[in-house]
Formats: C-alpha cells, sequence, structure tokens
C-alpha cells in the first residue's frame, strides 16, 4: 500500500511554481500537431516519410507513431500524467535521432547534423525537463497531488 502511494506521488510530483507551463506548452504542442499530420498528410511526413526512412511496415509506424504523439502531446499539455507522457516521447525523439540524424552526421559530418537535430535536440531537452520536474503548478497533475494530501490530511486528523 505504501509503494502504491509512493508510486502515485512520484509521477504526479512537479516544482510548486509556474515555470514548466512554457516547456509543456511548446512540447504539447508540437508534438499534438506533428502526430495529427501524420494523420493528415501520410505521404509527406506519415507512412511516406516512413518508407523513405527505410521502415519495414511504414504504415503501422507512422499511425503508432502519430497516436502516441497525439495522446502524450495532450496529456502534456494539460498537464496530465506529464512524466509518464515524456517516456514515449522521448523514445520517438531517440528514434528520430538513430533513423535520420546519425546517417546525416555518419555521411556528411557534424555541422550537417547539427543544423538539422536543432529542433529535435531542444524537444529533447525539454522532455527531459518536462521528467525531472514535472507539469507544474498550472497542471491537473498539482492539482491531483494536492486533491491527494487533502484527503490524507484529512483521513489522519480525523
Amino acid at each position: 500500500m505504501e509503494t502504491k502511494k509512493g508510486l502515485k506521488t512520484l509521477i504526479l510530483s512537479t516544482v510548486s511554481d509556474k515555470r514548466s507551463i512554457l516547456p509543456r506548452l511548446i512540447v504539447g504542442f508540437v508534438f499534438l500537431t506533428e502526430g495529427i499530420q501524420k494523420y493528415l498528410f501520410p505521404a509527406l511526413v506519415g507512412t511516406g516519410r516512413f518508407e523513405k526512412i527505410g521502415f519495414a511496415n511504414p504504415a503501422f509506424w507512422a499511425y503508432f507513431t502519430g497516436t502516441f504523439e497525439i495522446i502524450c502531446g495532450s496529456l502534456i499539455l494539460l498537464g496530465l500524467l506529464s512524466r509518464l507522457a515524456s517516456i514515449p516521447l522521448f523514445i520517438i525523439m531517440m528514434t528520430a535521432f538513430v533513423t535520420t540524424k546519425w546517417p546525416i552526421l555518419i555521411d556528411k559530418g557534424f555541422w550537417p547534423m547539427a543544423h538539422e537535430y536543432r529542433t529535435d535536440f531542444a524537444m529533447t531537452l525539454l522532455l527531459i525537463y518536462i521528467f525531472i520536474y514535472g507539469a507544474g503548478k498550472w497542471s491537473v497533475d498539482s492539482k491531483l497531488l494536492k486533491t491527494k494530501k487533502y484527503e490524507e490530511d484529512s483521513k489522519i486528523n480525523h
């Protein structure tokens, strides 16, 4: 029971100030819109892109990735389970690096790769920030944690 409560607190815990709102808005909107575009423009950023990169079964992977981007991007925008939602998005970013940026590094060198990787690098660092600090004061996580603490305090005092 104690482990379960500790795990919930770990997942929902967050900084008590407003500093996470901008990273959440940036990450949430970028992933939400990128996920939607995989459905709207499959030849450009969905199945076609995954086929060009060399994925086996590109349609599956494009929609699988797009779905995670939509769901996790929305969760981060809301500040709901933000730390958990950042993990699949981090995996997506690492996969993007290995499949699209690493080949540029090998073929063309550091500077061309650094140019191409700039947005992915920024998004990856913001995901790490959200994973470490949480969703912040203006989040559903913060409200849920406060509600849980209030309920626990009420049980102790009665």
